[in-house]
């Protein structure tokens, strides 16, 4: 695979995922009223299994010496760092505090 079909593969997968993402929030604000018991542990199961999946992807892409591009590094940390932002969140509204 050519440097630009990889670069373009990544953008494709990039695209998927923001669209998944928005997709979720869609879905979650039309479905609110009926689950708003299992919020909380449906994003807290989200966030695990999208964690896992970002350092496994993560961790093959170094091991395959994969092309790297320019905002795969600031993507992969702001989303360690929003996951960490959403933790702080959810134990706040756990513990009552927000």
């Amino acid at each position: 695979m050519t440097v630009v079909k990889s670069e373009r593969l990544r953008l494709a997968e990039l695209t998927s995922g923001v669209g998944a993402v928005v997709l979720g929030i869609g879905l979650g604000v039309l479905a609110a009223d009926h689950l708003d018991r299992v919020g909380l542990p449906l994003l807290l199961v989200g966030a695990a299994v999208h964690a896992w999946g970002m350092f496994d992807k993560h961790r093959l892409e170094r091991q395959a010496d994969a092309p790297a591009v320019w905002w795969a590094p600031v993507a992969y940390w702001t989303c360690w760092g929003l996951l960490g932002l959403a933790g702080l969140g959810a134990a706040g509204r756990a513990s009552g505090l927000l």
